[in-house]
């Protein structure tokens, strides 16, 4: 007797195509035991014609299920379950209702969870006007390419550097582009050993934190600054200084004397936009030399440089050797890559790989390789050509916007990136703005979680465009105005 078309059920599933999804359903059916080795499947006619889908997208997936020997095929008869299909282990546990229950707000001996950086709905893109940091337009991405790239280096000829642990080492492939074709547009000459991959610049920051920084040490950061930054160097325990940025990005002669490590986005700032011009870059440096303190650079959106060419890094002007680079890849690709890399000091360097190996190893092989192909042949530079074009019609169009609305920019971007930074009307906390903006389906970031604890601001916000659609930017724009004239009436 075959089992009943009727106990499969297809639930709403927009990620998977339909024939995963049906091969989804017979392999939780065979692991719960629900469908037991010997037995019928249903046909495919009558399982297509209950989950109201094609009979050859059943029988595909049933072929499919026969290759990995959770089903077999047995000429007219059909399909039935495979006597080997893998099963789950059966325990035989004792009744442990009445055990006390670990009490974890004890027993957890450092809380991680209880800052928030910025607050964003999971469901963002089902927001009409997502003007929200960071994530990415679907719509800009070259998927084509980046999938024969995905292919390729899951090929014959690569499969041995996949599949082999490197240990402390990265993909020499992706380590070479980043030398020869990353860096020198930032004007920064490296060696390969004075390189480490990292799973984006968060994670490259976190290194950097726990080797340089302990609780005798003191770090300089800017205010407003990245918040992920602040709660890395929290966890460190270590003195952390906050400096007011101008619009020059931060003052040199602002910093701490007793400062060890400094970290700064100089070339964008984060999140004013302001640049450091390279007459202050120099002041800084300079310092570093005389006083022995270290300078992380976090060099995000330098490539989306659309309304004139960046300046170099400030590594690019460091001959001493006091300035560790971050980069990433996460803004000029996709944030869900997770790729990064530093640049530094060999003897650094070679801390740098020992912690992450403690970690993880290293970024995964299947990553690191397609990312390799897609920079190399040319894929890279053509989606960043692309991205220019594009964002800067949607900066003309929301530049326009502000203005025609009243709304305040108080960050000037000298050449490009993704965001501008905002000031409210007097008396409006952007906070509050932001959850109101939520029922018109407008999405803000309040400028809050960017300051410094004890000195954060109400007023400020950002706004970015690199996950909206230019048509839709005047009227997002318009319904912020709204609500911005209404909460300061």
């Amino acid at each position: 007797m075959a089992i009943p078309a009727e106990t499969f059920f297809l639930r709403p599933d927009n990620e998977t195509s339909l024939q995963q999804q049906i091969q989804r359903l017979v392999v939780e059916a065979i692991l719960s035991g629900r469908c037991l080795p010997g037995e019928k499947m249903p046909s495919s006619r009558k399982l297509a014609e209950h989950l109201g889908v094609a009979r050859i997208t059943v029988t595909i997936a049933y072929t499919e299920l026969v290759s990995n020997e959770y089903l077999v095929s047995r000429g007219r008869s059909g399909y039935f379950v495979a006597q080997t299909a893998p099963s789950r282990p059966k325990f035989s546990l004792p009744d442990q209702s009445d055990k006390a229950q670990v009490d974890w707000s004890k027993t957890i001996g450092q809380r991680f969870s209880e800052h928030v950086p910025l607050v964003r709905p999971d469901n963002w893109r089902d927001y009409k006007y997502p003007f929200i940091y960071g994530q990415s337009d679907s719509r800009l991405f070259d998927h084509h390419n980046w999938r024969n790239c995905a292919l390729k280096a899951v090929g014959r000829k690569d499969f041995d550097t996949l599949a082999t642990d490197y240990y402390e080492r990265d993909d020499p492939m992706l380590v070479e582009f980043i030398l020869r074709q990353i860096l020198p547009r930032r004007a920064i000459t490296a060696r390969p050993e004075e390189i480490l991959i990292t799973m984006g610049a968060q994670h490259a920051l976190w290194i950097t934190a726990q080797i340089l920084l302990t609780q005798r040490r003191t770090a300089a950061i800017e205010n407003p600054c990245y918040p992920g930054l602040r709660q890395i160097l929290s966890q460190t325990r270590c003195n952390t200084v906050a400096v007011d940025v101008d619009a020059a990005g931060m003052p040199p002669e602002d910093l701490p004397e007793d400062a060890d490590v400094v970290f700064t986005t100089p070339s964008h700032h984060c999140p004013t936009n302001a640049t450091m011009p390279v007459s202050r870059r120099e002041r800084l440096l300079d310092l570093a030399a005389r006083r022995g303190f270290i300078i992380v650079e976090d060099d995000y959106e330098f490539e989306i440089s659309f309304l004139k060419s960046p300046s170099p890094a400030l590594k690019s002007l460091d001959p001493t050797g006091s300035v560790i680079y971050v980069g990433s890849f996460s803004k000029s690709l996709f944030p869900g890559l997770r790729l990064g890399y530093l640049v530094a000091s060999e003897p650094f360097i070679r801390e740098a790989r020992a912690l992450r190996s403690l970690v993880l190893r290293h970024p995964p092989g299947l990553i690191q390789r397609t990312a390799a192909y897609f920079l190399s042949l040319g894929h890279y530079d053509a989606q960043i050509a692309r991205m220019g074009r594009i964002y800067r019609k949607r900066r003309s169009i929301m530049e326009q916007s502000l203005q025609e609305n009243g709304l305040t920019q108080i960050g000037q971007g000298t050449f490009g990136g993704s965001s501008f930074w905002m000031k409210a009307k007097e008396g409006v906390d952007s906070s509050r703005l932001a959850m109101q903006l939520r029922e018109d389906g407008v999405l803000i970031e309040a400028g809050r979680a960017f300051f410094a604890q004890g000195e954060e601001q109400q007023g400020h916000y950002r706004l970015a465009y690199s996950s909206i659609a230019s048509a839709r930017i005047p009227d997002g724009i318009s319904c912020i105005a709204k609500r911005m004239h209404e909460a300061a009436a």
